[in-house]
């Protein structure tokens, strides 16, 4: 008697802890622009800056970077061991040698039982090559990635940067780069868990940009967990981090906010805010 309740007992202790292991997971992610220019155009110390940065990254599980585009072997050699990185879009424009691609880069400090598969796509139009900020000189995208985690479940995150300026050609476009994204995503993911985030170039404040950005959100039901953190530190709110619950997966928002350690003494590791989100994955 007492040795079969010695040998169902942990056998039932394990069956009550596999359903709450399986039934949540958690994803910390970020969200930079990494202001990866030449150093002619940055004004700064890249060199210095870059190994900083990636420090930083390596605390995070996922991490979606924007305007790396002149040290990414820099900040490749200061990742752990372990990392793996994958770059967006290359340039459209072969013909032209001061052209780049995207300057995307999604960086995973995941475990290896968790599967990443992505997407890259070059944005359709674009605004500016000797003028309104030259964006048509980099090859602005999106990355999609599909997210399988180890018991699982099954996610997306977008990773995007929309075009600068603020002439009413420049609005324009990134209408209708937004318009390029809602249409790929109602395309590829019908009742998808999604996690979108990067440097939109739509500020806040500017009652234009914020109707592109409210009819963007509504238009794929994305929530706002940020909500103008960037605000109280002195930021323009540019960057963005949103999401949405899928039919079968559904996020909890553990944390959120500014990263406070991209920065060192003599300042910001970059001209843009660090971003965070931390999910728990039901």
């Amino acid at each position: 008697m007492f040795s079969k309740i010695n040998y169902f007992l942990p056998l039932l202790f394990y069956c009550l802890l596999l359903p709450s292991t399986l039934a949540s997971e958690e994803i910390k992610l970020l969200t930079y622009n990494t202001h990866g220019l030449p150093k002619i155009f940055t004004g700064d110390d890249p060199g210095k800056r870059f190994p900083l940065i990636a420090k930083e990254i390596n605390r995070y599980q996922i991490s979606l970077l924007q305007e790396d585009f002149a040290h990414h072997e820099l900040l490749l050699n200061n990742l752990k061991e372990g990392s793996s990185a994958e770059r967006g879009n290359e340039s459209q424009f072969t013909f032209c040698p001061f052209c780049s691609g995207s300057g995307l880069t999604t960086i995973s400090n995941l475990e290896k039982d968790w599967e990443l598969e992505f997407y890259s796509e070059a944005f359709n139009t674009c605004s500016g090559w000797l003028g309104k900020l030259n964006d048509c000189f980099a090859s602005k995208g999106f990355q999609l990635i599909r997210v399988k985690s180890p018991s699982g479940k099954q996610f997306f995150i977008l990773n995007t940067h929309l075009d600068a300026g603020r002439h009413d050609s420049d609005r324009k476009v990134r209408e209708n780069q937004l318009n390029q994204i809602s249409t790929k995503v109602k395309q590829k993911l019908i009742d998808e868990a999604l996690i979108l985030a990067g440097d939109l170039n739509l500020k806040w404040n500017d009652a234009q940009d914020r109707s592109l950005l409210e009819n963007f959100k509504n238009d794929l039901d994305l929530s706002d967990p940020i909500d103008g953190i960037q605000v109280e530190r002195g930021w323009p709110v540019i960057d963005y981090i949103f999401y949405r619950n899928g039919e079968e997966i559904s996020f909890e928002v553990l944390e959120s906010g500014q990263d406070l350690n991209f920065q060192t003494e003599e300042g910001h590791l970059s001209d843009h805010p660090a971003l965070y989100l931390k999910l728990k994955i039901n």
